[in-house]
């Protein structure tokens, strides 16, 4: 689980069986970091389930049978005092903090590296009634929450599927290893977020394939969920309607770019693939399985229903390859079209305000799309090629969703989406409009990578100032006029010095740039210019001896399908030749402040391998996941996820270059072509001379012909000639110029360009307002799912819920990042609950009280409950800034949950001395002991009692600690911090958030803690009460932390302060004035001694 672990079973207090200690390098985030607690058999049966065991070979055939947890068991109200209905509201809160989650006891989610990754709580989730649906769907994204949730297609698909009547749209994500394991020690199947229900529930999941590396990790989601992943093992009977409510599995398809592109590699693994643009297509499928749910088709009628009916789906098992054919496939079912059409659809930007995340996601910011489509020609660029024809957002609904969308979300940023931002020539306009209209609010706009000779004053004044100033990539892709003419970039040299320039007389002093190389026909002095070009702009860019910082990433070139390079042909060892004479240049420059990163030629050839593979490559994609291979995308360890693709090749009796891709030669062009033309950058200058084998070899098929991406292969190739000739070719949507590439008709669609509005005059950049006018103490609690979210995630809660509510929070003075002064007095540890937070918020403007609780109310979820606000000053009469919660802290009461072992029970021998044979025994005999065998100890209430009286008692108690940054050990006497500590009577507990864990029988109870609070840094802590326990039972016990409530924190009056008498006198004479002026109705001259710092502000 990634942190030390500690379990007991105990058959008496005379003998007792240990479980070694095991010790992972992951650090623990619940509260006691030396032993981590798990929460006492008698509290949590263990689940009666079946599901992948220890040791089970990945791809094995598993049962998989849910069984409902059962409930833990409560204590008993017996508080005749307590009112039913507040008896009622007590146990409904207790049954929620005590609940599992997912069957999984909510102390092991505690364990668990950001825990609220796998809540599914967010801020717009949607929540739909499971049996309002007739059909559903589950998103599933096969990278980690952070990555997943921020995907802009994500959002948007899941918000159209829940838009429609009858279906219902949830979503999942690829768990972290250490919430993999959780899953496997609980045999649960992997879950969708909101619902909560396993993915096999679903009637079809929609797996995103944006990478060709990614395609392992949805095998582990296809395993961790109990489906089978190979669509030949979730065939059925031909007399079966399908059903999934009756045990049919899921479909399972794929969409995106990779998916489109080249279906082949993955389809031994999915039903049906979805090509293109999902908005349209998706909802689609919802309604034609609907039908099919009606006709009770079965499995194989549905699919050839969806491959017949729905434009744009792709089902692999009506298609097989062709011998001689070069992998491509074709029909074998009557009904199904030679070629699937990819799907085309607007964007509308006000499908991609959704989710607000509770945790700090990758993107972390508003994401409106404003041109989907490239036509630029780049030949190296699939999603230019894929995404045809452009089409622009109408520039006022870009304006209006981003003003909508940042009004309801609370971001403080937003980025604008395209494949090239700057060919959307409203850009300009639309950018200042919306700066115009946000001016008085913090925020700030990134773009993605843009071009450079597009890069002028008014694009710079859309992307600085607000929040944080924007970082600037550009992507020149190749080092010389010569190679950038051949892949058709549209980029001179004097362009990209004029862009760049700009960027740094407008205050950007480091850029970043990506660069390519193994483009066909590169020579070597390209490389290098590589280089050159880096020289050369700093020289241009110096002001003294302050010039250009620049970050370079330099990738390696990969063909890809459906591009005019689609035919070109790289080399491992070449990919490793120009690596060294690109680093020998750059050191023989010896440029200062420039860094560059070279993407790994193992990483590029693995996508090569699958990104133009065909269906023999699915076996090849299977045995790499059962090597290990996952999360390849993230190259968390690129020479093992090498060594497992090349075992996996292997064992499938392939090699790297099994389709003849990779012959040996840089350029399959130049060994086809003329003898007399060869290196010469493609083989020759002219169609003749390039030699009619080419051409054949052009003419070949390919495995996604069957593919209709609008694009004419001959045009393809048409163009490679082009490229090779060094011939560009114009952007057609802005030239006016057609190149004739096949896209432009009734079945994709024709280019969109909005018309340009006039740009607006700018009004100026956002100004921090630092008045301090007004503080508001807000009281509340914390509970329910809300306990999983981290102290900084929850800041970030407050401050994204009052932008909503339209607060007016004052900034402070930071000149490169001002930040709202929003202040908690003393964070709260993961998991725990509360009912006595405090936060300040400072204001520019005065609030009443009730309408600041009512506005900020409305913004907050449920389980953070607002108690109480008080609005207090926030300059004191002497001018003084007022002393901050933090700043007063003097106690603080908690109401703790603790078990008690005996000391005996933890004492365990170095984790390198335990093998895992041993720890696998001990597990087992753990899980098969029945709850009711660990006896109680005998009067454990009375010994508690003991225990805190004799802490209580104690003169010191000192303990030793390590200092943070200096690491060195300090004794300290913690004695002073405790005020109170009494175990809680059944009644009292009861009363309490924690009363279900007070059951003394299972020697677990609730301790009231009250202490002192000397500041965030010395203050009583369940860590101290622990150890104070510990020194009171002479070291005999240990004590566990198993749940925490705080339940009241103390402040202290604000301190005395000596009177200012400058700033009084100042203060007196200037409401001297202001009577005067009243009563005279003379306009007094003030400007002769101005008031003392401070007045006004």
């Amino acid at each position: 689980m990634g942190v030390p672990f500690v379990a007991t079973v105990a058959r008496s207090w005379g003998e007792v069986s240990t479980r070694k200690r095991v010790t992972s390098a992951s650090p623990s985030n619940i509260f006691i970091r030396r032993t981590l607690y798990t929460v006492p058999p008698s509290l949590h049966a263990p689940p009666k389930a079946t599901f992948y065991r220890k040791g089970l070979k990945r791809g094995s055939a598993v049962v998989v049978t849910n069984v409902a947890s059962s409930v833990p068991p409560r204590a008993q109200e017996d508080n005749a005092e307590v009112s039913e209905s507040e008896a009622a509201a007590e146990a409904k809160l207790r049954s929620r903090l005590s609940a599992e989650v997912y069957g999984i006891p909510s102390a092991e989610w505690l364990k668990l590296q950001t825990p609220a990754r796998y809540l599914g709580n967010e801020r717009g989730a949607v929540h739909k009634p499971w049996d309002s649906a007739t059909v559903r769907f589950a998103l599933t994204y096969p990278e980690i929450y952070e990555v997943g949730a921020s995907n802009l297609g994500h959002i948007v698909l899941y918000t159209v599927l829940n838009k429609r009547d009858g279906l219902l749209c949830d979503r999942s994500y690829m768990p972290a290893p250490d919430m993999q394991a959780l899953l496997e020690k609980h045999q649960k199947p992997l879950f969708a977020v909101e619902s909560k229900r396993s993915l096999a529930d679903f009637d079809t999941l929609g797996f995103s394939l944006a990478y060709e590396l990614g395609t392992t990790n949805i095998l582990q989601m296809l395993h961790l969920s109990g489906i089978p992943v190979e669509r030949t093992e979730r065939e059925e009977p031909e007399d079966t309607p399908w059903d999934v409510e009756n045990g049919s599995s899921p479909l399972i398809f794929a969409g995106g770019p990779t998916a489109t592109s080249n279906p082949e590699p993955f389809s031994d693994f999915f039903d049906f693939i979805a090509l293109g643009d999902g908005e349209d297509l998706l909802p689609e499928i919802g309604e034609c399985l609907k039908q099919c749910k009606k006709d009770r088709l079965n499995r194989t009628e549905t699919l050839a229903r969806l491959g017949s009916e729905v434009a744009g789906v792709y089902v692999p098992q009506f298609y097989d390859l062709a011998p001689g054919f070069g992998g491509a496939v074709f029909p074998i079912r009557e009904g199904m079209p030679g070629r699937i059409r990819r799907r085309v659809a607007f964007p509308d930007p006000f499908n991609q305000i959704g989710l607000v995340p509770y945790v700090s996601t990758v993107h972390d910011r508003l994401t409106i799309e404003i041109r989907r489509g490239c036509t630029r020609g780049c030949r190296f660029c699939q999603p230019g090629m894929l995404t045809r024809p452009a089409r622009d957002v109408d520039p006022d609904k870009v304006v209006e969703a981003v003003e909508q969308g940042m009004r309801s979300t609370g971001y403080n940023e937003f980025s604008l989406l395209s494949l090239s931002c700057s060919d959307y020539l409203a850009l300009p306009a639309v950018g200042l409009e919306i700066k115009n209209r946000l001016k008085g609010e913090n925020v700030s706009l990134s773009l993605p990578s843009q071009r450079v000779d597009r890069f002028d004053e008014s694009i710079a004044n859309i992307i600085s100032g607000g929040a944080r100033k924007s970082g600037l990539t550009f992507a020149p892709e190749a080092g010389t006029q010569r190679m950038r003419d051949i892949i058709n970039k549209g980029l001179t040299n004097e362009e990209l010095l004029r862009g760049i320039k700009t960027a740094w007389d407008m205050g950007w002093y480091q850029v970043k740039l990506y660069f390519m190389i193994g483009l066909p026909g590169e020579t070597d002095a390209d490389v290098v210019g590589i280089v050159e070009t880096v020289n050369w702009l700093q020289q241009e860019c110096r002001r003294g001896r302050k010039h250009l910082q620049v970050s370079l990433t330099v990738s390696n070139f990969t063909p890809k399908p459906h591009t005019p390079f689609q035919w070109h042909t790289v080399s491992s060892a070449e990919f490793d030749r120009k690596h060294e004479l690109l680093r020998a240049a750059f050191k023989a420059a010896n440029l200062y402040g420039v860094k560059f990163n070279i993407t790994p030629q193992k990483i590029s050839a693995m996508e090569d391998f699958i990104g133009r593979g065909d269906r023999r490559l699915g076996r090849v994609i299977k045995k790499a996941w059962e090597n290990g291979a996952e999360n390849d995308a993230w190259w968390y360890n690129t020479d093992e996820a090498h060594a497992a693709w090349g075992r996996a090749i292997a064992e499938c009796g392939l090699d790297w270059k099994y389709r003849e891709m990779e012959d040996g030669e840089w350029n399959v062009l130049e060994k086809l072509g003329d003898t007399r033309y060869r290196k010469q950058g493609g083989g020759g200058k002219g169609r003749i001379d390039r030699g009619a084998l080419a051409d054949e070899r052009l003419k070949a098929p390919l495995p996604w012909d069957h593919i209709n991406t609008g694009i004419s292969k001959t045009w393809l190739a048409t163009d490679l000639q082009k490229a090779l000739e060094e011939a560009t070719v114009p952007d057609c949507a802005h030239s006016g110029l057609c190149s004739e590439c096949g896209v432009c008709g009734d079945d994709f669609g024709d280019n969109v360009v909005a018309e340009v509005p006039q740009i607006p005059a700018f009004k100026g950049h956002y100004e921090p307002d630092h008045r301090r006018t007004q503080r508001m103490r807000v009281r509340f609690g914390k509970h329910d799912t809300m306990v999983y979210i981290g102290h900084l995630d929850l800041v970030h809660v407050f401050e994204r819920a009052l932008r909503r509510a339209a607060i007016p929070v004052s900034q402070d003075n930071s000149p490169y990042h001002s930040r709202p002064r929003i202040n908690v007095a003393m964070p709260l540890s993961l998991g725990a609950t509360s009912d006595s937070e405090i936060l300040e918020v400072e204001l520019t403007e005065k609030m009443p009280v009730a309408e600041f609780k009512e506005r900020l109310a409305e913004q907050l979820p449920s389980d953070l409950p607002l108690f109480d606000v008080e609005a207090l000053e926030a300059i004191r009469l002497n001018g003084a800034v007022a002393e901050s919660a933090a700043a007063l802290l003097s106690g603080i009461e908690w109401y703790i949950a603790v078990t008690v072992t005996p000391s005996a029970s933890v004492v365990a021998a170095p984790a390198e001395e335990v093998s895992q044979e041993e720890v696998d025994r001990v597990d087992a005999e753990a899980s098969q002991q029945d709850s009711s065998s660990a006896p109680a100890i005998p009067d454990f209430e009375e010994m508690m009692a003991k225990f805190s009286a004799n802490a209580l008692a104690a003169k010191e108690v000192v303990i030793e600690k390590v200092s943070k940054k200096k690491k060195k050990l300090r004794r300290v006497d913690v004695r002073p911090l405790l005020e109170d500590i009494r175990p809680c009577s059944a009644s009292e507990a009861a009363a309490t958030p924690l009363g279900f864990y007070h059951q003394p029988e299972h020697n677990t109870l609730v301790l009231y803690v009250k202490g002192v609070a000397q500041g965030q840094a010395q203050s009583m802590t369940p860590e101290l009460t622990t150890k104070m326990l510990e020194k009171a039972s002479g070291g005999e016990w240990v004590f566990e932390v198993v749940a925490l409530h705080r339940h009241h924190i103390a402040l202290r009056e604000l301190s005395r302060i000596k009177p200012n008498h400058i700033w009084i006198k100042n203060l007196v004479r200037k409401e001297g004035f202001i009577a005067l002026n009243n009563k005279f109705g003379t306009k007094l001259d003030e400007t002769r001694r101005p008031p003392a710092k401070g007045l006004g502000h």
